[in-house]
């Protein structure tokens, strides 16, 4: 158990702000996230106290970098313009979202399941997956399964951990990259229009999902997801179209803080 203060980070603002679907509440003040075949407890140990049960070599290997905990969220929270009061209403509130750095192939097909589905469905879609054909880390909790485990599926195996339509998509996509034709770690070194065209080409994947992939995966936190609800806000504040250009590599960041809000 290792004790952190940490600005600008809140544990079930992070697990319900739709970006990861392997971090789970388990009361007001502890979360568990499951990371390729690592767990983790977090509890929320007082004012900006957090404490992390692990060691301080994994905490500094793996987790400081998968909850960005280097990157100033304040500072970006103090950029807004001070005129767009729903922008800094939004980000009052979720000020305490981080963009978590997640693992590219395990995003891009939990993404792919994730269309037309609410959060809560998709959690159980990916779970149901992970006990398929996942490997066993611990009690009752499977890592996320790797490429070459999905294809080995059949359609209807699929189709039974409620992807329905989905199924030929995941299918599809896990088939491409254990035959090596693509590999999602080197898209890492693709420039954002490269990358965002390499994601597109995946069967089933649009726009959203690939800016979606772009940003919880790569990092890219100038994508700027669009969905229904990012699309109402548009609408309603900002004449249907917010001015990322204000906000040059970072719109992504606080496109989360008007997601989360709005859907609250």
């Amino acid at each position: 158990m290792i004790r952190k203060h940490i600005e600008n980070f809140d544990l079930c603002q992070i697990a319900e702000s739709g970006q990861c679907f392997r971090m789970r509440m388990q009361d007001e003040n502890t979360a568990v996230v499951v990371a390729g075949n690592k767990i983790l407890h977090v509890f929320n140990a007082g004012e900006e106290e957090f404490e992390f049960c692990c060691d301080q070599k994994e905490f500094e290997s793996f987790w400081y970098d998968y909850f960005d905990l280097g990157s100033d969220y304040g500072a970006y929270i103090d950029s807004i313009d001070r005129s767009d009061d729903f922008l800094l209403r939004a980000a009052g509130y979720g000020r305490g979202i981080r963009i978590l750095r997640q693992e590219p192939f395990e995003t891009l097909i939990s993404f792919i399941i994730s269309q037309r589905k609410n959060i809560p469905a998709i959690q159980a879609s990916v779970d149901k997956l992970c006990r398929t054909c996942g490997e066993k880390i611990a009690k009752d909790t499977y890592a996320f399964p790797t490429p070459e485990a999905i294809a080995g599926l059949s359609e209807e195996e699929l189709k039974s951990c409620s992807l329905g339509y989905r199924a030929p998509y995941v299918s599809e996509t896990a088939k491409r990259v254990a035959s090596g034709e693509t590999d999602p770690e080197a898209l890492r070194e693709y420039n954002d229009e490269e990358l965002l065209s390499e994601l597109l080409s995946f069967y089933g994947v649009g726009k959203k999902v690939a800016s979606c992939v772009m940003l919880f995966a790569y990092h890219r936190t100038a994508s700027f997801p669009v969905d229904v609800w990012i699309q109402r806000v548009m609408d309603e504040h900002y004449h249907g179209r917010f001015p990322v250009e204000k906000y040059p590599g970072y719109a992504g960041i606080l496109q989360q803080y008007m997601f989360f809000y709005a859907r609250r």
